[in-house]
């Protein structure tokens, strides 16, 4: 079974610019909103992918990290594609779409790990939780829940980091002892290496193989 991670937080603060040292066999990218990421470096991806698509390139898991940029705009986008039609039933679809997802990530090996970088949204009393459309998702399933590791992305003294510590308002979350401070540095590619050490995970460079999100 696979592993989900959730890399949390709103435009401008890091989720993105994360994934930059991954190498570029390393790693599977689904660029959802098809923008071109904020570094220099090219890194193979796939531009506004669907969810079939996504679902069966993780079914084919030919590398062992992958990346969902921004999993957030695979609901919006939906939900503009199906805003003619009336009803509830279109809820349900797109909650058992983003359901499914969550399902192919956790059907991946041992050895992968699935990065969803996603947006918040905020409650009356300043909570954050991963941001839906539709009650379904909000009501019947804790997203957060589903992810053993939740990463807030946010920028402290103008830099950007990761939260690694709930604080009682955010979602961010770890095992014990994986990071070694509750402030860590805006690096993918480092939180990749530290999770698969702390869990027996083989490395990336022994894993990779030909195929990717091509």
């Amino acid at each position: 079974m696979g592993e989900r991670v959730m890399i949390i937080g709103g435009s401008g603060v890091g989720k993105s610019s994360s994934y930059e040292n991954f190498k570029d066999s390393e790693v599977g990218i689904f660029n959802v909103a098809g923008k071109r990421p904020p570094f220099r470096k090219k890194l193979a991806m796939v531009n506004r992918p669907s969810y079939q698509q996504i679902k069966d390139t993780l079914a084919a898991n030919n590398l062992h990290a992958y990346i969902i940029d921004d999993s957030t705009y695979l609901m919006q986008f939906a939900m503009f594609e199906h805003a003619r039609e009336k009803g509830f039933e279109k809820f349900t679809s797109m909650a058992l779409d983003f359901e499914q997802l969550l399902q192919a990530a956790s059907g991946t090996d041992e050895d992968t790990i699935v990065y969803f970088l996603h947006h918040p949204q905020f409650g009356e009393d300043g909570k954050a939780k991963p941001q839906t459309v539709g009650k379904m998702l909000d009501n019947q399933l804790n997203i957060e829940g589903l992810f053993p590791i939740v990463l807030e992305c946010a920028v402290r003294d103008g830099e950007h980091v990761f939260v690694t510590k709930n604080d009682g308002f955010n979602v961010a979350k770890a095992p014990r002892g994986m990071f070694d401070a509750d402030i860590i540095p805006n690096d993918l590619k480092a939180v990749d290496t530290a999770i698969r050490e702390y869990w027996g995970m083989r490395p990336l460079s022994s894993t990779s193989k030909a195929g990717g999100t091509k």
